[in-house]
């Protein structure tokens, strides 16, 4: 049997995860990290700690199976993406926190840059828009901010990449510093057309390009590693996708028309529209699905800030439960949310609505609502969000959805999966692992080592999963959805 390590650093988590040669996922070892909020509305990461729980991870999952060591055949890689990191060129040590996805400090710098007119051009070259989500603004705020770090970039003494491009060089004690299509895309400084970084974008963030890393496909080598040591051999770092891309590649949406739903601390729809761009103008982003063989697959995606992450609000900053698992057996004590609304827009709202200002809200309180009902509202807006991308993914495509992939943690609850089938109408095909991404980057791995020929090897592979047909009736649902649009024109 052959084996493939996977390294997935997610927006709260740092986790390994051994696969077999079938895509079975046989153990995993996990660290959390801090989530830093210096100020409202900023979120930071220390990357020096996640570097420390990568090599943590990696070794503890190692150490009890000794046995399989010697049949590894890569260590892949999947990550947040568009989470930023400037790290000294010699050491690899970060010169800032990691500024994380969610952050909305570079929103006047994106506010300046669509007054001045840049916003179709930006759209144009990749896709995105001139919003703090992606990675650019972050780092012109850094620029902007930090003259010592600025000065360092310009200078050839430090660096710029996401979170995988800047694990990859630690891994490999600076040897190798890239990134894949699927991260580089998510920065606003890459031409999704043209595949490369690009020269005008860069100046209008204030980047200094050779900054920046080489591109390389994900299903390709990116050195090796013996884990700062621990290895008895080099191992072959090889697979490489930022994480909402890897679910799609594991859900095995290789061919247009196919659409899956990572359920995160954000949640990310993702259709996969061919070997073509498309530009949409109701609120989708086009991207790189990612590229293989030097083709580029492109696809539609909707992006929704808060998903999980409203649970974890719920329980760390009120305290109404005590973990996330909690939800479930909270919100089934009720028979529905007596009418409360939460709308979780604590970073403004995403697609399909893009609004920075907009500010979370709990609506529909009355006396007798309790916190049973507070939180089966939190569950209930990740599926009322997911509803409002796939209107605006029919619109965007023109088609007709039969079902949706599904993946993620939150798809371990039972009662999201039945309310999210009974909102959208449509069947969910729910991936039988929670964290799919990790197996996404191992199945492109397997590509660039060997161990598969083609991408047909890999859709033979077996794939469990777990059928949510809906149930509700549709007057029910559609009333329901009303009054959650209603709750969010509120918000806006």
């Amino acid at each position: 049997m052959s084996y493939i390590l996977a390294l997935d650093q997610s927006t709260s988590a740092t986790k390994a995860i051994l696969f077999d040669e079938t895509g079975s996922p046989l153990d995993r070892e996990v660290r959390e990290h801090q989530q830093l909020y210096p100020e409202p509305g900023w979120v930071e990461h220390d990357a020096e700690e996640i570097w420390q729980n990568a090599l943590e991870v990696l070794h503890g999952l190692l150490q009890r199976h000794p046995d399989k060591t010697d049949d590894l055949h890569c260590l892949s890689l999947t990550n947040q993406r568009e989470t930023i990191v400037v790290f000294e060129k010699t050491s690899g040590t970060p010169q800032h926190n990691a500024i994380v996805w969610q952050c909305r400090r570079g929103d006047p710098i994106c506010q300046e840059l669509i007054t001045a007119g840049h916003e179709e051009e930006v759209r144009r070259k990749t896709g995105l828009k001139i919003d703090t989500y992606f990675s650019a603004s972050k780092l012109a705020w850094m620029i902007r901010n930090r003259p010592d770090i600025k000065a360092k970039l310009e200078a050839g003494e430090a660096l710029v990449g996401t979170i995988d491009a800047y694990l990859i060089y630690r891994l490999t004690g600076g040897r190798v510093f890239a990134t894949d299509h699927t991260n580089a895309c998510r920065t606003l400084l890459y031409d999704i057309g043209a595949l490369r970084w690009d020269e005008g974008l860069c100046d209008l963030f204030e980047v200094p390009m050779a900054a920046l890393p080489d591109v390389r496909e994900s299903a390709s080598m990116f050195g090796e590693t013996d884990l700062d040591g621990s290895l008895g051999r080099p191992l072959p770092i090889a697979g490489v996708m930022g994480d909402s891309q890897a679910s799609l590649f594991a859900q095995r949406c290789f061919e247009p028309g196919a659409i899956k739903v990572t359920f995160g601390t954000g949640s990310s729809i993702l259709l996969n529209i061919g070997e073509k761009i498309r530009y949409t103008d109701s609120g989708a982003v086009s991207t790189l699905a990612w590229v293989y063989r030097g083709q580029a697959t492109y696809s539609f995606e909707g992006l929704i800030n808060y998903s999980a992450a409203t649970i974890s609000w719920l329980k760390d900053q009120l305290g109404l439960i005590d973990s996330s698992a909690q939800s479930e057996e909270l919100a089934l004590s009720v028979p529905d949310s007596g009418g409360v609304y939460l709308v979780p827009a604590f970073a403004g709202l995403s697609a399909p609505y893009w609004s920075t200002t907009a500010r979370a809200a709990i609506i529909g309180l009355t006396a007798g609502s309790n916190r049973a009902h507070i939180v089966r509202a939190g569950l209930e807006s990740i599926a009322y969000q997911l509803r409002d991308v796939l209107e605006m993914m029919r619109q965007d495509a023109g088609l007709e959805l039969q079902n949706i992939q599904c993946d993620g943690g939150p798809t371990a609850n039972r009662m999201l999966m039945q309310f999210t089938a009974d909102l959208s109408g449509l069947e969910l095909v729910v991936a039988d692992i929670p964290d799919i991404s990790p197996l996404g980057a191992a199945l492109a791995g397997g590509l660039a080592v060997g161990l598969y020929d083609t991408l047909e090897d890999i859709a033979a592979l077996p794939r469990p999963v777990a059928v949510y047909k809906p149930q509700m009736p549709r007057e029910e649902a559609e009333s329901k959805y009303a009054g959650w649009q209603e709750a969010v024109q509120r918000v806006l």
